[in-house]
């Protein structure tokens, strides 16, 4: 896929209006270049509607003016527009940049330009887990004085202050720029790291030989990859490339960085580090196996960028997460509420085996992203609910998000329920959101842990919060 190369001048004296602003991708990209003296300005169906509307006065409070999405701050041909995928050409400011000839470009072409641009690259790609590895390779190398831009999808809670409450990117006069990148709309194709990471290859918006295509091409254009060996189709694809490009890391398994005696705790884990023979200690401040596989990543890019491994080890041990991963939102009468990203069958497996390495029943909303994911990988879905459910939790899907536009709905919530239920698992339809959170907060009882799954929907965080208030007024 080529993705193009965007109209935009390196000294940013062209002005930028982003259509989407608000978007995960979006923010991030729009602070970078803000931070880096480009004029911003954008608009978002979601500013319109009054939702999030934290993150729009953020926005504003960094110079970037804002715009109702019809039309009406697209005013120039020298405006370069920069839309995300997802916006529809009847978009009035699509119509308006159209009539103008504005010149315009992706957000992935934008984002790959950047990217491409920098001195030292340092791409994340897989299925599950992007965002955190970005966090804490960004992190690390922080903590070591790299100064680094980081392009992330989510919040990086280390980042993040009352300066900056939205902190999906950092914007550093250091040569790395680390960055998630995109297998879903095959942008990924765009991108040439100097280091890669390939986390896993499993089943979300593509075929796994789509996927296998995709990251077996941008690993290849790595000066160093560092892949799981793990995961099967990542350790395939690593195996094409000369050993000496690549840095394989696993858990109880022979590779270049190892992981053994895992410690879990509920909000934290423990583990040893084997490379080249010396074993040296981890402490993380996330929990999970797949954090401690997420961490194996991050330190062997940060080793490929020439931090030591003690150094990036003492490092990770300061990293806090990611809102909306994992993210304790708070605790009433005894029941924790979660509020976490899983959306697709490896995210969702990672996080309910996280909590029942512990005791304490599971009170899941899962809200699914759209309706075109749940056709993808209902059946991926189905099975991972069933699979790891214990027979005392409670699942409650309301319907899928969504924010207009055409869509074929051949599989909804009701189907993922009613084969889930199927199978022997206490699961539910509860058509509006609110009720089933509602649902939850009258069901849960002390011990419990509430758990919000979702994507794409910055509201959900909202959602979690209202359910700490909810339990606490009971």
């Amino acid at each position: 896929m080529d993705i193009g190369k965007p109209s935009f001048a390196p000294s940013f004296d062209r002005p930028c209006f982003f259509v989407g602003i608000g978007g995960s991708g979006m923010m991030p990209l729009a602070m970078i270049l803000a931070g880096r003296g480009a004029t911003v300005a954008g608009s978002d169906r979601n500013l319109d509607q009054g939702r999030v509307p934290a993150k729009f006065d953020d926005l504003a409070a960094k110079g970037v003016a804002l715009f109702p999405q019809d039309g009406s701050g697209i005013v120039s041909a020298d405006q370069l527009v920069i839309a995300s995928a997802a916006i529809e050409a009847s978009v009035p400011d699509m119509i308006a940049a159209e009539a103008l000839g504005c010149a315009r470009s992706t957000r992935a072409a934008m984002l790959a330009s950047l990217f491409n641009d920098s001195r030292l690259p340092i791409g994340v790609a897989g299925t599950s887990g992007k965002s955190t590895v970005t966090g804490m390779i960004g992190w690390i190398l922080h903590a070591v004085g790299r100064d680094p831009t980081v392009m992330n999808g989510a919040v990086m809670k280390n980042f993040a202050s009352p300066d900056a409450p939205f902190a999906s990117a950092l914007v550093g006069e250091g040569e790395a720029f680390v960055s998630e990148v995109d297998e879903s709309d095959g942008s990924i194709a765009g991108y040439a790291p100097k280091i890669a990471v390939l986390n896993n290859v499993s089943l979300d918006h593509k075929s796994l030989e789509e996927l296998r295509v995709l990251f077996g091409d941008f690993i290849a254009k790595a000066e160093t990859a560092v892949v799981n060996a793990n995961d099967p189709d990542a350790a395939a694809l690593a195996s094409r490339l000369p050993r000496g490009r690549v840095t394989t890391f696993a858990i109880d398994a022979s590779a270049d960085l190892r992981a053994e005696n895992l410690q879990p705790a509920p909000f934290a884990i423990r583990f040893d580090i084997v490379s080249r023979g010396v074993r040296t200690p981890v402490k993380l401040a996330v929990p999970g196996r797949h954090n401690v596989s997420n961490a194996l990543a991050a330190i062997g890019a940060a080793m490929a960028a020439d931090v030591s491994l003690a150094d990036a080890v003492k490092a990770i041990a300061g990293f806090t997460g990611l809102r909306r991963r994992f993210d304790l939102v708070g605790e009433a009468g005894g029941i924790a509420v979660i509020d976490d990203f899983g959306h697709n069958p490896d995210k969702i497996a990672a996080t309910l085996d996280t909590l029942h390495a512990f005791p304490g029943r599971l009170l899941l909303l899962f809200q699914p992203h759209g309706y075109g994911p749940l056709k993808v990988m209902g059946r991926e879905l189905v099975a991972t609910f069933v699979e790891r459910m214990a027979t005392d939790d409670v699942l409650i899907l309301p319907d899928p998000a969504y924010y207009g536009g055409t869509v074929s709905r051949e599989v909804t919530s009701a189907d993922i329920v009613a084969q889930i239920a199927a199978a022997g698992r206490d699961a539910r339809y509860i058509v509006d959101r609110a009720d089933a959170a509602a649902a939850l907060v009258a069901e849960a009882r002390p011990g419990d842990r509430i758990v919000v799954m979702g994507a794409r929907d910055d509201t959900l965080s909202a959602l979690a919060a209202g359910m700490v208030d909810a339990l606490a007024a009971r």
